[in-house]
């Protein structure tokens, strides 16, 4: 294993600075055209970056999420699954979810295409 981390997890620390700064168009610059992002909050899938912010206009205003990468997981086909700490607050501030979850990422050309909410396995490698 090399203490270099890979450029994959470069650009998802990117991704979930951005999310958690509410920078959007950082975000998306790091996605792929045609990319595929989970309605975590509501179900189904959103594609492409405007439906994506979209999404996350309309999530942030009825939630607070904060969600930092704890661990990255080597998968076949070069994915990542991420597990990450997910902190949710109402509008209140109050903490409506406290918990850890799975965030497994495809890549193309660099960038992330496609993102999927997923439990988190029990022994995988860590990257």
């Amino acid at each position: 294993m090399s203490d270099q981390p890979a450029p994959e997890i470069e650009l998802l620390r990117a991704a979930y600075a951005a999310f958690n700064a509410r920078d959007i168009d950082a975000a998306l610059a790091l996605m792929t055209p045609d990319v595929a992002w989970p309605k975590a909050f509501k179900g189904g899938f959103v594609r492409g970056p405007e439906e994506v912010r979209a999404y996350w206009t309309e999530q942030w205003s009825e939630i607070n999420p904060h969600v930092e990468p704890v661990f990255f997981y080597s998968e076949e086909g070069g994915r990542i699954l991420v597990d990450v700490h997910q902190v949710v607050r109402d509008k209140a501030y109050a903490v409506i979810a406290d918990e850890h979850v799975g965030h497994r990422f495809t890549f193309e050309q660099g960038l992330i295409q496609v993102m999927e909410v997923d439990r988190l396995p029990s022994s995988t490698p860590k990257v």
